[in-house]
């Protein structure tokens, strides 16, 4: 009979190309730990072998299972997401073209509607629902979810709350409020936030039933919560509506591990992944915090997260040439042609064919395969002519672009993330090098022969042979991880365009490896702080990192799963900011979730507010699975003095904070 040992927590994350699951005791540490590959077409397959690895390891009971996942984060810096329609209360048309929320809504429909609200919390225009139930019936055949943005909703929510109800009762699908997930001001920022987060509602629900259909298929009936971005855990259904605070949720865990594995207190933490590189400060034990909202791939979000700087750089980052530039990695994650080939075998036919042929193709060594189902019938014709041509598995891209005209259109799926590209990455790179054994050796080798043999273009020359490709490719890597701990340095120094001077030639010189002859100049840097490498690949890269850097390199025993262990060493933590203003002399307005209320004395409204605030934060945390929880409550006052000694009130902020252990059972 299995022995089980009692009161264990499970801790799963699931990242672009690995799941990982640990078993965990706050006293003992990690007891047992697997890896297996993230199966994006079914997550639940990549899931459930993770868990049963652990299993069989080491039998169990399990009191609580934790989870941080860093597919939201990655789909935002891939740009990619399920379609969704933002509905824009009483927005100016200008505010399009603030915060790049433009361009974050790509091809996805955008509605305008009057109505929205003052800076007061008064009307400044009725709402037009008979506007917004034309806009969604037509727009809802062709997305997933809906996102609701009204002017100056934080100070009045009502418009947003009658959209909202008005949208689930005609289509019933997902309906985010930009005002349910910030309480800040900048209303192109909000939108910006909600829209994110209404893409990400399908990804972030089908990641929890992935985990919940394993866990229940074990029989584990315990409790499930999800990473934020802050590093705090959310109950599972509490995720669901809240992707967006997801977002960094992977890095963010990868902190709260890398703390406990290693105890340092002060320190860089770098995370290298299959998609990104994710970089955080620890300091005092503690990781900073952005109270301006995370920024991810470009994206500026109003969602309080770790501070976190996140790179298009990983393992499996698409390797690329660059105009005038030469190699490059990244931003865009593409599948290694040792993984493509370890899993459908029958790809190395294709790659040897290639290889064969007396002269190269621009195509040569590039692949295009299905990623997950579809989410909506919107195809277009050319889009479907792809789709259809990947129904058995993985394809050449040069069978499948049998025209110029289809470069968009599979462009497209693969920023939908239908579809995902093939070719060769520092995966393969390592494969070609002897640094990674896990997966096909034929195809990384062949990946790089046929690379070697492309003519020079503006700022390439084709290496020697597939091994000095190989070399280059890990060189590229490792200088731009450099130059990304560089960036982020110079950025908590206070520099204003910290990746402008990070990317200047003395710095990049001072990271290169070989300085270029004759190097009468050999420039040196010098972080000031240790570096704590953590990922599956971090021993490779961040020893040789830290020493071009001039500090302590510190890769911890179990770096490759430390995510999943801040997915279980973390607590609950829930805030809520509560706006007090005076529209007139003697009145003090109350700007609160359940609405406004307007009181004759700032000592009444901050009375009032704190309730709320508590009450609220409180009602916050147990919802978001909490237990034993405590509330502290602060006020900020913004007075400016006036000539004569007056002073003049201009608003008040009353923040809760809400703080619990995760519940057990």
């Amino acid at each position: 009979m299995a022995r089980y040992i009692l009161s264990l927590s499970l801790g799963i994350d699931t990242g672009g190309t690995f799941t990982d699951a640990v078993l965990f005791d706050p006293d003992r540490g990690v007891v047992a730990a697997a890896k297996r590959l993230t199966t994006k077409h079914d997550l639940a397959l990549g899931i459930g072998a993770a868990i049963d690895a652990v299993l069989e390891q080491h039998p169990a009971e399990i009191a609580f299972v934790g989870l941080s996942t860093t597919l939201a984060t990655n789909a935002v810096v891939e740009g990619q997401g399920n379609p969704a329609c933002l509905i824009l209360i009483g927005y100016p048309e200008a505010a399009l073209d603030r915060a790049g929320l433009r361009e974050a809504l790509g091809g996805d429909p955008v509605v305008a509607v009057a109505g929205g609200h003052r800076p007061s919390g008064e009307e400044q225009a009725p709402l037009d629902l008979d506007a917004v139930r034309a806009a969604v019936l037509h727009h809802a055949p062709g997305v997933t979810a809906f996102a609701v943005a009204g002017y100056f909703a934080v100070r009045n929510p009502a418009h947003e709350q009658a959209v909202r109800d008005l949208v689930d009762d005609l289509t019933g699908k997902p309906v985010t409020c930009g005002h349910e997930l910030t309480s800040g001001l900048d209303a192109p920022r909000r939108a910006l936030t909600a829209l994110l987060n209404a893409r990400l509602i399908p990804l972030t629900a089908s990641l929890i039933r992935a985990v919940r259909g394993r866990l229940d298929a074990r029989g584990i009936a315990a409790p499930l919560m999800v990473v934020k971005g802050d590093g705090s855990l959310i109950a599972d259904r509490f995720a669901l509506a809240r992707p967006v605070e997801t977002v960094l949720s992977g890095p963010a865990a990868s902190v709260v591990g890398a703390r406990w594995l290693t105890g340092r207190e002060d320190c860089f933490v770098s995370d290298i992944g299959g998609t990104t590189t994710d970089i955080a400060v620890l300091k005092d034990g503690r990781p900073l915090v952005n109270r301006e909202g995370a920024q991810v791939g470009g994206w500026r979000t109003m969602v309080e997260a770790v501070e976190i700087r996140t790179f298009g750089l990983g393992g499996d980052s698409e390797v690329r040439i660059e105009p005038g530039l030469g190699l490059a990695v990244g931003p865009r994650r593409s599948v290694p042609l040792s993984l493509l080939v370890h899993q459908h075998p029958e790809m190395l036919v294709a790659l040897r064919r290639q290889a064969e042929r007396a002269e190269g193709l621009s195509l040569d060594g590039r692949f295009a395969l299905r990623l997950r189902a579809l989410d909506t019938d919107t195809l277009s014709p050319p889009e479907r002519r792809i789709w259809q041509a990947l129904a058995d598995g993985p394809q050449p891209l040069e069978t499948v672009l049998t025209s110029h005209l289809l470069d968009r259109p599979l462009e497209r799926l693969v920023a939908r993330g239908l579809v995902i590209l093939s070719g060769f990455t520092p995966t393969d790179a390592a494969h070609v090098l002897g640094l990674h054994s896990g997966w096909s050796r034929e195809a990384a080798l062949l990946g790089a022969a046929l690379w070697a043999r492309r003519p020079a273009e503006p700022g390439w020359t084709p290496p020697a042979d597939a091994e000095a490709f190989a070399r280059s490719v890990l060189e590229r890597l490792t200088a731009d991880s450099a130059l990304a701990l560089v960036e982020t340095a110079l950025a908590r120094d206070g520099v204003a365009e910290p990746a402008r001077e990070a990317r200047g030639l003395l710095p990049r010189r001072a990271v290169a490896g070989d300085a270029p002859a004759p190097a009468l100049l050999r420039p040196a840097l010098a972080l000031g702080l240790p570096l704590v490498g953590i990922g599956a690949s971090a021993g490779t890269y961040y020893p040789e990192i830290a020493r071009r850097l001039g500090t302590e390199s510190v890769v911890p025993e179990h770096a490759g799963v430390t995510n999943a262990i801040g997915a279980v060493a973390s607590g609950v933590l829930q805030t809520v900011a509560i706006t007090i203003t005076a529209p007139e002399e003697g009145r003090f307005r109350v700007h609160a979730p359940g609405g406004i209320r307007t009181f004759g004395s700032l000592a009444e409204a901050a009375a009032h507010a704190e309730a709320e605030a508590r009450g609220r934060a409180e009602s916050l945390a147990r919802e978001a699975g909490g237990q034993e929880v405590a509330v502290t409550v602060t006020r900020a006052d913004r007075v400016v003095s006036m000539a004569g000694g007056l002073d003049l009130f201009v608003e008040s902020t009353v923040t809760a904070a809400a703080a619990g252990r995760p519940r057990i059972g």
